[in-house]
């Protein structure tokens, strides 16, 4: 047996994740809450080094994941200043002045042989049924500042947090729950001689931490991944055109709360305004190679409303993600592993995923080649489609006020994105691939946002006559409607259900 595909046939046991933050703290508590009483769990962080603390939107993952480890909603959101979050409100992409919602919710009702949007376009083409949003009950929440859930309430949702709250919130738990601290920076890593596997982390202050399994959750330094095992980096940046993003805080200057992240168009690349119970997250993701630092500190902060809490923060990435996500006997959750930037809140989803994966595939008998394997290739293929589904925003743009725009247009895309634009756009059809985040929801309504008319759909709906066609929509939209109209509005139940 090769010295690289297996470390040894001892047990597992002791766990140690270099690196604290969201990523870092969202990896301890779940190992602690789901294996803690079989390993030793320890976590290793710098106060010395910053935190990106920039990730404040999530997708409704987020929720799962919470329940999986038994974190209270209200506590949680209470903590960290949280609003309540029904999708994301895309302004200006598909040209200046054109906007459209990206809901987290379903659509209208399916058949076995044709989705909704068959249905929707058929009443399109016989000069009735409206916006496709007005049959979705998030969208419609959503746009008039409604919000409220219930238990058995069915009603799809996220969170805007404070991320920096989030993960003292989440390391309270995680050493209540057994998970051993130290804070310190790391200056060494170990590695054996034999097979190069990471032996230990050596501290600062001359404190060796040895274990079996090694977490890398360093963020863009990827220190044991990288810097240490070298594994190799799967740059994307001919794909996605961002390489930089400044970030500020700003006041919050309405008592409106939007249950929405707000993504709006800006001339080298887009920005986001993250409402949250205290103040307004803001940012500007943006591509250097069109546009320089400074200037898109200028024009993020001309575009703000409110006095800024902060001075604004550049932090530059490189879209892609490792060749190996899990190398040797380290894997990499986080920032480490991979970038895509956060136009659709994808990053803590990841970090959640990250820690699931290994839970599932956790190397209890011995870390061998299978596991590395079928780890890595899920976790390659979740980014891949979310790259993909990044991608679609910008390549499906008519803006052409910009550099940065015309270049996005003519982008070389995937032969998977560029097969689901066609299907869609001939035929009407839309998928959602085994594994795959997004739902045939979100590509349609993105699909339909960024300006795409489906020349064709499937004929099964003109077996409908008009009126019961008619009456098929109307029997989806009105309990939509009147559901929505005895809503609170979002401050509202924010105020009652978890204020901070």
């Amino acid at each position: 047996m090769d010295n690289n595909e297996i470390k040894n046939s001892n047990e597992v046991k002791k766990v140690v994740i270099a690196g604290g933050g969201t990523a870092g703290w969202i990896t301890a508590v779940a190992l602690a809450k789901k294996l803690g009483h079989i390993l030793d769990i320890t976590l290793i962080e710098s106060n010395a080094i910053g935190t990106i603390g920039v990730g404040e939107a999530t997708i409704p993952t987020s929720r799962t994941f919470h329940q999986l480890i038994g974190i209270d909603e209200q506590e949680l959101m209470r903590a960290t200043n949280a609003t309540f979050k029904l999708g994301i409100h895309f302004e200006n992409w598909l040209q200046e002045g054109v906007n459209y919602i990206h809901s987290f919710g379903a659509t209208g009702k399916e058949s076995w042989i044709a989705e909704f949007q068959h249905f929707w376009l058929r009443a399109k083409e016989q000069g009735m049924g409206g916006n496709f949003g007005e049959y979705c009950l998030e969208h419609q929440a959503s746009s008039q500042k409604k919000f409220a859930c219930a238990p058995g309430m069915d009603i799809n949702y996220a969170y805007h947090l404070d991320a920096l709250l989030y993960a003292k919130f989440l390391k309270n738990i995680a050493i209540e729950h057994g998970v051993k601290y130290f804070e310190g920076k790391i200056c060494t890593v170990n590695k054996n001689h034999n097979n190069g596997y990471i032996d230990s982390l050596v501290l600062e202050s001359g404190q060796t931490i040895q274990g079996d399994l090694f977490i890398d959750c360093t963020g863009f330094e990827a220190l044991l991944i990288e810097k240490t095992l070298q594994t190799g980096f799967e740059d994307w940046s001919h794909l996605l055109p961002c390489d930089a993003a400044v970030a500020v805080q700003t006041e919050t200057t309405s008592t409106d709360i939007l249950p929405l992240t707000r993504s709006i168009a800006m001339g080298s690349g887009w920005r986001w305004c993250i409402p949250l119970q205290n103040r307004m997250g803001n940012g500007y993701v943006y591509s250097r190679r069109h546009i320089s630092d400074d200037q898109a500190i200028a024009d993020l902060l001309k575009a703000v409303d409110g006095k800024p809490l902060n001075e604004p923060r550049v932090i530059k990435h490189r879209p892609g993600v490792r060749r190996k996500v899990w190398n040797k006997n380290c894997v990499a959750i986080g920032l480490s592993g991979g970038f895509l930037e956060p136009l659709e809140s994808t990053g803590i989803h990841l970090f959640m995923m990250g820690v699931v994966r290994l839970i599932q595939f956790f190397p209890f008998s011995g870390i061998n080649q299978s596991l590395q394997d079928q780890y890595n290739g899920l976790a390659v293929a979740e980014l891949t489609g979310i790259r993909d589904f990044i991608m679609l925003h910008y390549h499906l743009t008519k803006r052409d006020d910009t550099q940065f725009w015309r270049d996005c247009r003519i982008k070389e895309l995937p032969n998977t994105l560029a097969h689901r634009i066609n299907l869609f756009k001939n035929n009407a059809h839309a998928y959602q691939a085994a594994g795959e985040l997004f739902r045939v929801d979100s590509w349609v309504q993105v699909m339909l946002g960024q300006g795409i008319v489906p020349e064709h759909y499937h004929h099964s709906v003109k077996l409908m006559s008009d009126a019961n066609l008619a009456g098929f929509l109307e029997s989806i939209k009105a309990p939509i409607q009147e559901k929505v109209k005895s809503m609170p509005t979002h401050a509202d139940f924010i105020q009652h259900y978890c204020r901070s």
